[in-house]
């Protein structure tokens, strides 16, 4: 709020349109930009003031909103002016309700600077305030409750190069029950592979720190040399324990990518393979000469892979656009490659998986009446 943006009734408004739930500001801005005198509190019921004294930071408010005490602030114009939209949240506003924060059907909206790091103390208490206790994960054994005693989490989320000067990988696992010891065997549930988690940490900011105790509901990152993927279950409970399966998306669009340096090859296979492992992009090859082929969802996915690639691997590449297509798996039975055609393009995934890119969805539909015994399938 320290710099002029949309005011905040049509940031509300815009929130929830989009987002579609319920928003309920806790504070609320008095002034904006250079003009900015404060926070209305209406959680804490207090008005923190902006670039104060840390004595007269805070503000209490009375029984009828405003101050207890007269003060400079209130002769702002902006100061009556927040008032006047206080007023209206509370007449015609959302309802304040923990359970529907809960729910995921109402999110509290907070207002602040962090470049100034005003309002993001207030901020983070009232958020330890309300975020959810660690809930139980659906698995093919089950409901694995937050309290189970044996150790169980799963991989989301893999970052190379997070040290660009060790080249390091890390494994981002979110603990799902048990307790977590470093040191401790576990297994891979995907290989079976016994492993030992010997190097684990934490992360603020650019701060790292080493984890050696960790509970359900605790994220930590594991050093990772290539064993783990994402979705990956480890658990030092049931081998066989695998909970569901994160959601993939499929992608819409797709690029050609080529190596502009012949001799970095092994550079830009390294880059291609780590960033897609990390999900940044998927990978697809041509059915026979098994060129890359990357597909995303939106357009910045390249402009990031692209700079990742030139920044983390040193590897400058190509882009040639295909176009947006409607990616199909098929079972590797019906994979025939006289079946592929200008508007149905059959390739293979990363786990060398058949599909075909269609054109359109009237490709598609041509497709099914040319081929009913086979069956076309999407990731989501």
């Amino acid at each position: 709020m320290d710099r002029q943006g949309k005011m905040p009734l049509e940031l509300l408004a815009e929130l929830e349109e989009v987002l579609g739930i319920e928003s309920y500001p806790m504070n609320w801005p008095i002034g904006m930009g250079k003009e900015l005198a404060g926070l209305y509190d209406r959680y804490h019921r207090v008005i923190e003031q902006y670039r104060s004294e840390e004595d007269e930071r805070f503000l209490p408010l009375g029984e009828d909103g405003d101050l207890k005490e007269a003060h400079a602030i209130q002769k702002s114009l902006y100061y009556d002016q927040a008032l006047e939209e206080i007023m209206l949240l509370d007449e015609a506003g959302n309802d304040f309700s923990r359970e529907r924060i809960i729910a995921g059907e109402q999110t509290p909206v907070f207002f602040g600077s962090a470049l100034t790091n005003f309002g993001v103390e207030t901020f983070l208490r009232t958020f330890v305030d309300f975020a959810p206790a660690p809930s139980s994960h659906e698995s093919n054994e089950g409901v694995i409750e937050a309290d189970n005693p044996k150790f169980s989490g799963f991989i989301f989320k893999i970052q190379a190069n997070m040290n660009p000067a060790h080249r390091d990988r890390i494994a981002f696992i979110r603990i799902c029950s048990g307790e977590f010891e470093r040191g401790m065997n576990v297994t891979l549930t995907r290989t079976g592979k016994s492993m030992k988690l010997a190097n684990s940490t934490q992360f603020m900011a650019d701060d790292r720190e080493t984890v050696n105790r960790a509970v359900a509901g605790d994220i930590i990152g594991l050093y990772d040399t290539g064993n783990y993927q994402i979705g990956d279950t480890i658990t030092n409970g049931s081998k066989k324990l695998e909970f569901e399966k994160l959601p993939q998306f499929t992608p819409e669009l797709f690029m050609r990518v080529y190596a502009k340096n012949v001799m970095k090859q092994k550079h830009f296979h390294k880059g291609v393979e780590q960033l897609v492992q990390e999900g940044a992009i998927q990978l697809f090859k041509t059915w026979r000469t098994e060129e890359y082929i990357i597909g995303a969802v939106g357009q910045l996915q390249f402009e990031v892979f692209e700079h990742r690639m030139r920044g983390e691997y040193n590897s400058e590449i190509r882009m040639e656009p295909i176009g947006k297509k409607i990616a199909r798996w098929v079972k590797e039975e019906d994979a025939d490659e006289k079946l592929s055609t200008a508007r149905s393009m059959l390739v293979k995934d990363r786990f060398d998986q058949p599909l075909f890119l269609f054109e359109n969805e009237f490709a598609i539909n041509w497709f099914n009446d040319k081929n009913p015994d086979i069956e076309l399938t999407s990731l989501l």
